[in-house]
């Protein structure tokens, strides 16, 4: 082999491939004496540098007719794959790497990357290659995209949560709430949890690669390009027959805007979860109007966990992960004040219910001073009260802003009227206590 070839096919694994083999990232000494604080799953980065950058592939064109997608795949898809081809490059194994190639493409028969790297290493046969896509009428912009979707698929790959860590926003699910969906935009991946009724807390079962909107997260504005940051849930299921084949085999729409959404003034509609087009496997990491987009066995699988109305997708910038101890110091403290919240409106002392409100509350068209108002004349006729807060979720809201979405069965009686409802709130923490900004039916 020619030393500009081996050189450039090098750095194809070098670019891509860097540490896919490694091991998950492990928490330093540091971040576990902390005690309360937020620990960041942060593996070591792939080293992209100058040096490397140039990176060896073809463009070819798709197999004609599409294939379907294989019977059973893995909550990795094609990543354990795309790892054995680029470590079989490094070791200079170039016909290994040709055939496990082709053993990718029969099982995703349209996945355009897969296409990308046979070509490659069919080209680097017959001549030298200098660049990534430097095959004639090869579309720069299309190549750059496939590029970001092997970093991303094996970063995510090797990138596996911490053990003994759970993302910080998974604080108490509903036993009736069997899984829960987050998003992690900038590692282009979704995370699936059980909740595990043996452990009490959520445990991790799979993840999948997706695509985000194409001018990345942190939606504000209709038709600004973004994925929405913030805590949602599945509102419906849109079956692959009543879709423009744009969507996969099905979509799952999300409760954006949610109420803490349109306080903050941000708009928009129509943020889904659904698949890709018939004649592509996936999209590249950025290529959504504000979608979270799954390629089709990914969704389907997905899509078997999923409860309409019930279950939560929270959709982050960068998933903030917490120790046990940390997670378990952190829900404890918000159910003591939600406990709080419920002894106080039972015990019919209007003041110390109303402490747990936040002067800047909202809710059912009232703001704090009308909501007080409105409770004071209540209480005044109660003799007692009752309240019951059943099948409690909490779920801490990704970003800056420090807020929980609390939902419940709320079961309310006292001596004059009784009242069962499904109850969202939304709690901020203000001068180190949590409070109620927002409450209304679910």
């Amino acid at each position: 082999m020619k030393p500009i070839r081996q050189l450039v096919l090098l750095a194809v694994a070098a670019v891509l491939a860097a540490g896919a083999e490694a091991k998950p990232h492990k928490p330093s000494k540091q971040a576990k004496a902390k005690s309360a604080k937020t620990a960041k799953a942060q593996a070591r980065p792939a080293v992209l540098s100058r040096a490397a950058a140039p990176v060896a592939v073809a463009a070819l064109p798709l197999a004609g007719a599409a294939a379907r997608p294989p019977v059973t795949v893995s909550d990795s898809g094609p990543e354990p794959l795309l790892a054995k081809v680029f470590k079989e490059i490094e070791a200079n194994r170039l016909d290994n790497a040709l055939q496990l190639a082709e053993n990718l493409l029969r099982q995703y028969p349209n996945f355009r990357l897969g296409h990308l790297i046979k070509g490659d290493l069919l080209l680097a046969r017959a001549q030298p290659i200098s660049g990534f896509g430097t095959m004639s009428g090869a579309p720069t912009e299309k190549v750059a995209d496939l590029r970001a979707e092997a970093v991303a698929r094996l970063k995510g790959y090797r990138e596996k949560p911490p053990a003994n860590f759970l993302p910080r926003y998974l604080l108490q699910m509903p036993p009736d709430q069997r899984f829960a969906i987050v998003v992690d935009t900038q590692k282009s991946r979704l995370y699936v949890y059980e909740n595990d009724a043996t452990s009490g807390r959520p445990r991790f079962v799979a993840d999948y690669y997706v695509s985000q909107g194409k001018l990345g997260a942190d939606k504000v504005s209709e038709g600004d390009k973004k994925t929405p940051i913030g805590v949602y849930h599945v509102t419906a299921n849109l079956p692959k027959q009543k879709l423009a084949d744009l969507y996969g085999t099905g979509a799952y729409p999300i409760n954006y805007p949610n109420e803490w959404d349109k306080r903050q003034g941000r708009s928009g509609s129509g943020i889904w979860l659904h698949g890709t087009p018939s004649d592509t496997f996936s999209r590249p990491p950025r290529a959504s109007d504000g979608c979270v987009v799954l390629a089709n066995p990914d969704l389907d699988a997905v899509a078997k966990n999923l409860q309409i109305g019930l279950t939560p997708v929270i959709i982050s910038n960068s998933v903030e992960w917490l120790s046990l101890d940390d997670w378990s110091k952190e829900r404890g403290e918000l159910n003591r004040s939600i406990d709080a919240w419920r002894a106080d409106w039972e015990s019919r002392d209007t003041e110390r219910f109303l402490r747990h409100y936040s002067k800047r509350f909202q809710g059912s068209g009232q703001n704090f001073d009308q909501f007080a108002a409105q409770k004071r004349q209540v209480n005044a006729g109660k003799e007692w009260i009752k309240v019951k807060a059943d099948n409690l979720s909490v779920f801490r809201n990704p970003g800056k802003e420090e807020v929980v979405v609390v939902t419940f069965d709320q079961d309310y009686r006292s001596n004059n009227l009784s009242n069962v409802m499904k109850k969202r709130q939304y709690w901020v923490r203000e001068d180190g206590k949590w409070k109620i900004i927002y409450e209304g039916a679910a």
